[in-house]
């Protein structure tokens, strides 16, 4: 059993699920998206920067890693905007619940591209966890959905996506934290850019202690440590079943709702969870008990017991 991977691949989800402890408080003080965006990815590019300066790391980069690292910097920014964007024409519950196609997009380029097997396994996690998002949701009956806001959640799932696949088949040999760093990097520098050409154009510092409190908890909690604890699982367990334990992310967004927020929890929302548990559940065994390691034990059982007749 790959206990390091699937422990990372579970850590990153429910990391990355605390994004609403963070985003609301400072929407609720008048912070824009660019804003929150921008700081979110600075924040974390800083502190693992200090990180790696106490360690005494040395940051040199091939020419070839530099342009990995810029590839996985932009489709981050790019995923990160069209994701926040998207709230300005749907329900965040509503876009939330679309993104998570992202391992069903992961699944198809994995099969397709690098001919990985799609196991009966992988397909019904995905469903499982597809139809508890689905019931995570708690929209009102009959709103129609906004075709510019499908679409960008679309392309962010998508751009994630390709973030995990390339993550999973990239050659850099470097440390998980010196890579994420040149991400985040790269990712605050296309943010900044961003800034300049978004309808909000211009970028808000926190106008509060309580404020910069959670700009801090944005960049470390569900930017730092879920990337870091991504990219491990990615290399760990692979590009899908880690996208699938993605699964765990709204569902930490749902108990933090219902824990911090004061949202109700009902029979709906508990067969959700039941589900996606379920989803992240298979992928462990399916991890843990590859066949032929069923039959290795099985055959060692039989033989000790012989031994023992004996």
């Amino acid at each position: 059993m790959k206990h390091k991977g699937i422990i990372c691949g579970i850590l990153a989800a429910i990391c990355y699920g605390t994004n609403p402890l963070g985003a609301l408080p400072l929407y609720a003080e008048g912070v824009n998206t660019a804003s929150v965006l921008f700081f979110r990815f600075s924040i974390a590019t800083v502190i693992l920067g200090v990180i790696l300066a106490a360690k005494r790391k040395n940051l040199a980069v091939t020419r070839g890693e530099l342009a990995t690292m810029a590839s996985l910097g932009v489709l981050m920014a790019a995923s990160s905007i069209t994701y926040y964007q998207s709230f300005h024409f749907m329900d965040a519950g509503i876009a939330s619940t679309i993104l998570f196609v992202y391992p069903v997009m992961v699944a198809v380029i994995m099969a397709t591209f690098f001919r990985e097997r799609v196991t009966a396994t992988t397909i019904t996690s995905i469903i499982l966890a597809l139809v508890g998002i689905c019931l995570l949701y708690k929209g009102d009956a009959g709103v129609s959905l906004s075709m510019i806001g499908i679409l960008l959640v679309m392309v962010s799932s998508l751009t994630y996506a390709v973030y995990i696949v390339i993550v999973n088949q990239s050659n850099i040999r470097m440390s998980t934290m010196k890579l994420t760093f040149y991400v985040l990097l790269i990712c605050a520098t296309c943010l900044l850019a961003y800034s300049f050409t978004s309808p909000e154009l211009h970028l808000m510092l926190p106008p509060s202690p309580r404020a910069w409190f959670f700009a801090c908890w944005l960049g470390l909690m569900p930017t730092v440590l879920s990337l870091v604890f991504m990219t491990i699982a990615v290399h760990e367990v692979g590009a899908t079943p880690t996208a699938i334990m993605g699964a765990l992310e709204p569902l930490t967004a749902v108990a933090i709702g219902v824990l911090v927020f004061g949202e109700s929890f009902t029979f709906r929302l508990a067969v959700g969870i039941v589900l996606i548990l379920s989803a992240v559940f298979l992928i462990v065994l399916s991890k843990r008990f590859h066949l032929h390691t069923i039959k290795n034990r099985i055959t060692m059982l039989v033989k000790k017991t012989w031994r023992w007749k004996s």
